[in-house]
């Protein structure tokens, strides 16, 4: 692709590179000056300005008055003292995430990059560091991709630059607050998408300008989008796409970007199409799920509601088996510490892939993506709607030579009954099969109902096991 190409019909022949697809776990982390107040998580930054809302309340009462402490006054406690990007990088590494890479920014209108567009950045305020660059240097070294994510858009609207009150209001302080904007700016009727009025070209010349800042100087794999893109000019994210994608000669690799619901045209990029939710069935095409370790906030808590290994195990295998990613958010202090809570159940995940990466990186998903009894809600933010799958659960994922069958506990019974084999359905023959990580046959029993694998008396591994069959050819790749 060429540069300052202008038009979907070529955006659209990109679609999705295989280095993606074949990766399938990303690790990527909200970290800003949101993390201080360490009590209600990103939305914070918007929702202490509104009266009515828990926020304010706990606002008020703990830092004061609006008009002399707001946002802008938790910069200077946002040290980011131990923040290390090699200590970072490396424990990702060793969870098994094969993209990875920071919040370049977030609503809040705080840059994390050395920008030369503003003066509110991490490298000239806050822990004065170059978070960004620090972050790509270690990514790297490291081979893995380079992932930055952009949720600037949302900047618009997003404090109440209409009120003169409030320190957002002053327009000394415009160049972190964003420009003057209606109320209806930011939540028009109750709708986000559709703001009034939308931005000014202005606004969206520097959306576009911090994204390509951020491209030109530290040269992402993988871009990510925020929903609400929507509010951005279409000439505007056109120019965005065509910047990025023309680098790829220039770099010689391929790159990703991923969005949301519609805001950019089918086939320039990766659906992330499941935030905090699941897919339930299998797709024909691509898809990212992301979620977060802690179930309460994007950011930094103090009182945290951790998801367990098992958890983060059970959502990367049941995306992968549907065509998916996970794409998993972590949560750092404002200090720069990544709790111990979290990194224990990184490495787990990380263990838990040594031992079964053939099933998850490089695989397609099979003619069907599971089986089990139960029953994925699909959409968005209804994550907790499913209930905690069981040992009877599996999901399927495929290479060239072998199919897996992923059992997502360990069956009281000792034995893992797959219906999709059983030879009614499927008389493909079965060459041999084997448990990921245990030495020794297995006893199988196949019939037209099912096939039956016995297993050992001993699991090789917690959380979910995997059964490794090899097949004589490559069924229905998506």
């Amino acid at each position: 692709m060429t540069q300052g190409t202008l038009n979907w019909p070529a955006l659209q022949r990109h679609g999705v590179p295989d280095w993606l697809r074949d990766a399938k776990f990303g690790i990527y982390f909200h970290w800003g000056p949101y993390a201080v107040q360490a009590t209600f998580g990103e939305w914070y930054t918007h929702c202490m300005y509104q009266p009515g809302t828990q926020h304010h309340a706990h606002h008020l009462a703990t830092y004061g008055d609006l008009a002399t402490f707001g946002y802008k006054d938790f910069i200077p406690m946002f040290t980011g003292e131990h923040f290390d990007a090699d200590d970072w990088a490396e424990l990702f590494a060793r969870a098994g995430a094969r993209f990875t890479g920071p919040v370049a920014e977030h609503a809040d209108g705080f840059s994390m990059w050395d920008s030369k567009l503003t003066d509110w950045c991490a490298s000239k305020m806050g822990p004065k560091r170059d978070i960004v660059g620090a972050m790509e240097t270690a990514v790297k070294a490291r081979g893995l991709k380079f992932l930055t994510t952009f949720h600037h858009q949302w900047l618009w609207g997003w404090y109440p630059t209409w009120d003169k009150s409030v320190d957002a209001g002053d327009p000394r302080y415009s160049g972190l607050y964003g420009p003057y904007a209606p109320a209806t700016a930011f939540r028009n009727g109750g709708n986000y998408h559709q703001p009034l009025p939308y931005p000014d070209a202005a606004f969206c010349d520097l959306w576009l300008a911090k994204v390509n800042e951020v491209v030109d100087r530290y040269e992402p794999d993988m871009l990510y989008f925020d929903s609400r893109m929507n509010i951005i000019t279409e000439a505007h994210r056109q120019q965005m796409l065509a910047h990025y994608y023309g680098k790829e000669n220039e770099w010689g690799s391929e790159l990703a970007v991923s969005y949301k619901h519609n805001d950019l045209a089918w086939g320039c990029g990766i659906l992330n199409a499941f935030e905090r939710g699941r897919m339930d069935k299998l797709a024909d095409f691509p898809f990212i799920v992301e979620t977060c370790i802690d179930t309460k906030s994007w950011a930094y808590v103090d009182e945290p509601e951790y998801r367990s290994t098992t958890q983060i195990v059970h959502d990367l295998v049941d995306a992968v088996s549907k065509n998916g990613c996970l794409l998993l958010g972590i949560t750092p202090s404002a200090q720069g510490e990544i709790p111990q809570e979290q990194r224990d159940r990184l490495l787990a995940v990380g263990d838990w892939l040594k031992l079964n990466a053939e099933a998850i990186y490089g695989t397609r998903p099979w003619r069907v993506f599971g089986d089990g009894p139960t029953k994925v809600v699909g959409g968005v933010f209804l994550e907790a709607k499913t209930q905690p799958f069981t040992a009877r659960d599996i999901r399927f994922t495929q290479s060239d030579d072998a199919l897996f069958v992923i059992a997502l506990g360990w069956p009281e019974d000792g034995k893992i009954v797959i219906a999709p084999l059983g030879m009614a359905v499927d008389a493909t023959p079965v060459e041999r099969v084997e448990l990921l990580g245990h030495d020794g046959p297995l006893q199988c029993d196949r019939t037209a109902e099912a096939l039956t694998v016995q297993l050992p008396d001993r699991k090789p591994c917690d959380h979910a096991v995997t059964l490794r069959i090899g097949r004589a050819r490559k069924e229905n790749p998506c």
